[in-house]
């Protein structure tokens, strides 16, 4: 029977995207597709995001079903499996009834999420480190795994200030103002290392003009042992 959901899943989904490529809005444009959803807690949320996307993109006049069918394709091994043949099951005898594609999503989320999916966050938010990271790139990962771990107000500003690099840590935390919420955090951090990383780059363009141009006589002789 898993064979068959499988077979039938996959016609239903490339049925669905060349009958709707056509004429949508997003049909000329590059779209990843979701990778497989195995049922891993830990990607429950990137899966929904890259199937929300899609379907906006290139599957807007598709039907509800086509659409969950279509999601349903990309749910393979582990728990996805049986989680599949259940909805299968209950789709065919009408007994669960999804109105929106959204619906089914949050239903997904729920299911593969939750409890382990917010402990996940939280242990990926502890780890967090800048290091080598530009401040815009480092914010946006944080961003992204403090989404649905459960951590706001001061334990996230707590957690945003262990990440950072420690030199734009003292500075706000010694500044006149002090952040005071996240956003705020976000904000003078990435202006700061803004500030710092132009000015490297400045000094270092400074530095190339002098070795270019040569140093005066004089000053070659003073810095000779």
């Amino acid at each position: 029977m898993q064979v068959q959901i499988q077979a039938l899943l996959v016609a239903e989904g490339a049925g669905t995207e060349s009958a709707t490529m056509g004429s949508n809005m997003g049909s000329h444009m590059e779209v990843a597709k979701p990778a497989i959803f195995n049922g891993e807690a830990g990607k429950v949320g990137g899966f929904v995001t890259a199937c929300r996307l899609y379907l906006r993109m290139k599957m807007r006049e598709a039907t509800v079903e086509e659409q969950v069918f279509w999601i349903l394709s990309h749910m393979q091994g582990g728990a996805a499996d049986t989680w599949k043949e259940n909805v299968m099951e209950e789709s065919e005898s009408e007994e669960v009834e999804y109105e929106t594609a959204e619906e089914f999503l949050t239903s997904l989320r729920k299911e593969f999420g939750g409890v382990e999916e917010e402990a996940v966050k939280v242990a990926e938010l502890r780890r967090m480190e800048q290091g080598g990271k530009t401040m815009e790139e480092f914010v946006q990962e944080f961003k992204r795994a403090a989404r649905g771990s459960g951590y706001e107000g001061r334990p996230l500003i707590e957690e945003f200030k262990r990440g950072i690099n420690g030199e734009i840590r003292r500075k706000l935390m010694e500044a006149e103002n002090p952040p005071t919420s996240i956003e705020n955090w976000y904000r003078r951090a990435m202006a700061l290392d803004r500030n710092w990383r132009e000015s490297r780059r400045e000094e270092k363009r400074l530095r190339g003009k002098k070795e270019v141009g040569g140093a005066p006589k004089q000053e070659q002789k003073q810095s000779l042992p």
